[in-house]
């Protein structure tokens, strides 16, 4: 019987990522294998600058394409999209341009947090009196109920994982968006677990800012990220920084007009600064590329697919999946562990540390994030990996 289109070419684009071939690769949550595309955008860029032929019209033209390509991923706008460093700088950015009153809070889950959407929060306090309310997870999960009590009439942001960093499941964005929405709060989400592999539209899921870096889901390299802020909201705000990209002014990089007159760029262009990283966001651009040739939707059913597959084939052989039998809320990441905990790269449970050593060294790649084996899988995994993986863990088993 002949092999779906989607399949067939998922099994194409697999020789396009070198590491690929050289054991499972289970961890895009950590960072992605570099897409062969990328890699000769990357090569071209550096070569034109070692021979002394950058062009920086031509420059300034991928910028624009790349930027527009990250809008057309998430459904937004062009213009509601500025370049930054890192999900920590797109967040950090959006929160201190807001107009912040004493008294003020963000509500926010702070044990399933990452520190790039945690930091940034807490670091407004001694500056704007604003205050930071957490919510306690409820089985490792983003409580709804919990999240939608806290809010009050002070409340001005509630910021969520889109999926958190472990134990990996889906937040209910679409539902805190709606109700934020309806009682004129702001939902800020760190979207660096999931864009790139989850189909999103911030507009249908009423998201007011996202963030997140290349170097993960998106296939990029690390040092760049996106911020989208929809219209509406940025055109609201002045902007933490002031930069010659943030301006409405016309011709050279470096002419700004009368500096005491100036204008703010539109939307969210208001939030660029300085030089861009060029070689980073022509690399993205070509990953970009591929993600909309594939389409987000079939990209989400293959990782999602191949998740399930894993975490049902880990239950079979006995592993403790962390929540147990995958359903609405599972992801392209699966954890395993009885329990969240606090350890990075080791984990509490001495049976979990030596699967994990089991695994490396059999080339398996994974990580553990809260004492949890962390497995992430994206575009270029197949069946042929998720077998491999479950086989490793079954003869773990026999030792």
């Amino acid at each position: 019987m002949p092999q779906p289109a989607g399949v067939t070419r998922f099994g194409a684009i697999r020789a396009s990522f070198a590491g690929a071939s050289q054991g499972p690769y289970m961890d895009v949550s950590a960072r992605s294998l570099l897409y062969a595309g990328a890699r000769a955008a990357l090569d071209s860029y550096l070569d034109a600058n070692a021979t002394g032929r950058l062009d920086k019209t031509e420059m300034f033209a991928a910028i624009e394409k790349t930027r527009s390509l990250f809008a057309r991923l998430i459904g937004a706008e062009a213009d509601e999209i500025a370049y930054t460093r890192n999900v920590t700088d797109g967040i950090a950015t959006f929160a201190a341009s807001l107009p912040w009153q004493c008294g003020d809070n963000v509500v926010l889950c702070e044990a399933l947090e990452h520190p790039a959407n945690l930091l940034p929060w807490y670091g407004l306090r001694p500056r704007f009196g604003i205050d930071v309310k957490t919510v306690a997870p409820v089985r490792g999960r983003i409580p709804l109920e919990g999240m939608l009590a806290a809010i009050d009439g002070r409340t001005r942001v509630v910021a969520v994982s889109s999926v958190t960093f472990a134990p990996g499941f889906r937040s209910p964005v679409g539902a805190l968006g709606a109700e934020c929405r309806r009682r004129g709060v702001l939902l800020a989400v760190d979207g660096a677990q999931s864009i790139g592999a989850i189909d999103t539209h911030v507009g249908s899921l009423n998201v007011d800012a996202l963030a997140t870096s290349t170097q993960k889901t998106l296939m990029g390299l690390y040092g760049l990220g996106f911020l989208y802020v929809r219209r509406a909201v940025s055109e609201s705000l002045d902007p933490i920084f002031l930069s010659r990209f943030g301006i409405a002014t016309e011709g050279h990089e470096a002419a700004v007009g009368n500096p005491r007159e100036y204008k703010l760029a539109k939307g969210s262009r208001r939030f660029d600064v300085g030089n861009f990283n060029f070689p980073a966001a022509i690399a993205v651009g070509r990953s970009l590329e591929l993600l909309h040739e594939l389409g987000m939707d079939n990209v989400e059913r293959h990782v999602c697919g191949l998740a399930r597959k894993l975490a049902l084939g880990f239950l079979e052989v006995g592993l403790p999946v962390f929540g147990g039998e995958p359903g609405s809320e599972s992801s392209h990441i699966v954890t395993v562990g009885r329990s969240l905990g606090l350890e990075h790269d080791s984990a509490g449970d001495e049976r979990m540390r030596d699967l994990y050593a089991y695994l490396v060294a059999n080339n398996a790649h994974l990580s553990i994030r809260r004492d949890l084996l962390r497995f992430s899988l994206h575009v270029y995994n197949n069946e042929e990996d998720v077998a491999q993986v479950v086989d490793l863990v079954r003869r773990w088993n026999r030792r």
